[in-house]
């Protein structure tokens, strides 16, 4: 290779790495938390500026500085919860102070000033102020100073509302009759993610019927059991199967030795999704040759039978007589 080329090479790789690099220079650079702020609270431009720019609020001007309700102090970007009011304390300057914060929900890091420590919210990344060790303010000696415009409050009674909200939504029921109610309830109540079981009656037409109603005053009522449960954890085809394994699906006003129509086979859905699921299952059991006799209908009133028939087995320590598990899918 001559000198020439030797040049004319060298001047293309040049040319090549100058127009990667221009490329790469046009490409917008993310140096703050502003390209994922889609999934975010938007922010108005006073928060933007302390939030994302790091910058501070003036001293005794916040809303949370001299704030003593009790309750979460959470994100003001993303809702992450960061402090506990209990964790707050007055230490004179001018911003809201805490001596602790909830496990994992702030990260330090070294400030741009290169003295402080900076504190944000370990989920977004949002700015919230700075750390201070040493000062002797609680036994703790640390001090989280924070920008009011960094968070939102929520009261203690926000709080249990949200609470009850969930634990709301993380609950389903179903109903269930196949024979005796002892059996049933007894082979369906230890299920994981089973919450709570009741037996009773529904399904008829007298309220508040007694057990010596439902046996010999033809009040309509099936025994049933009332299944709560976290659809998180268990679903409601699961136990609807385990359902259909416990009990013989295909014998009419009756289980085992105990006859009559209290004693029937029936799914009371309380929601569509039930019916379609329970549905499907039983054309399962048909192509495989049942003939299902478990009737399929809304949810009426649920009674709850007597004390005496609650967790029947477990009081006892015997064992159910007409129901065990045989497998059928």
């Amino acid at each position: 290779m001559n000198a020439k080329t030797t040049r004319m090479l060298t001047m293309i790789f040049i040319l090549a790495v100058a127009t990667a690099c221009v490329s790469y220079a046009e490409k917008p650079v993310n140096t703050t938390k502003e390209s994922s702020m889609k999934q975010y609270r938007e922010l108005t431009p006073e928060e933007a500026r302390v939030i994302l720019h790091k910058g501070t609020e003036r001293a005794f001007t916040g809303e949370y500085w001299d704030h003593k309700e009790k309750g979460v102090y959470a994100c003001r970007q993303c809702g992450a919860h960061l402090y506990r009011s209990d964790d707050k304390f007055d230490s004179g300057c001018g911003w809201p102070s805490f001596d602790d914060e909830i496990d994992g929900a702030v990260t330090r890091q070294p400030d741009a000033d290169g003295r402080r420590t900076e504190i944000i919210c370990t989920n977004c990344g949002g700015h919230l102020g700075h750390v201070f060790l040493g000062e002797r303010f609680t036994d703790k000696n640390t001090r989280h100073c924070v920008n009011s415009i960094s968070m939102t409050f929520i009261s203690a009674d926000e709080l249990k509302q949200q609470a009850q909200a969930t634990a709301a939504v993380a609950r389903e029921t179903a109903i269930f009759a196949g024979g005796c109610f002892w059996g049933v309830e007894h082979l369906l109540k230890d299920e994981k993610g089973v919450l709570e079981t009741t037996v009773g009656y529904t399904g008829g037409h007298k309220p508040n019927p007694t057990y010596e109603d439902v046996c010999y005053r033809n009040t309509g009522h099936a025994e049933a059991v009332e299944v709560v449960f976290d659809p998180s954890l268990i679903d409601f085809e699961t136990l609807c199967r385990l359902f259909f394994e416990i009990h013989d699906p295909t014998q009419v006003d009756r289980q085992g030795p105990d006859v009559g129509d209290q004693y029937r086979s029936a799914v009371f859905y309380t929601n569509e999704e039930q019916k379609v699921i329970t549905e499907k299952l039983i054309a399962e059991l048909e192509a495989k040759g049942y003939k299902v006799a478990t009737e399929v209908k809304a949810a009426k009133r649920f009674w709850d039978a007597e004390e005496y028939h609650q967790d029947y087995y477990d009081k006892t320590k015997k064992a159910p007589y007409c129901h065990r598990r045989v497998s059928r899918f």
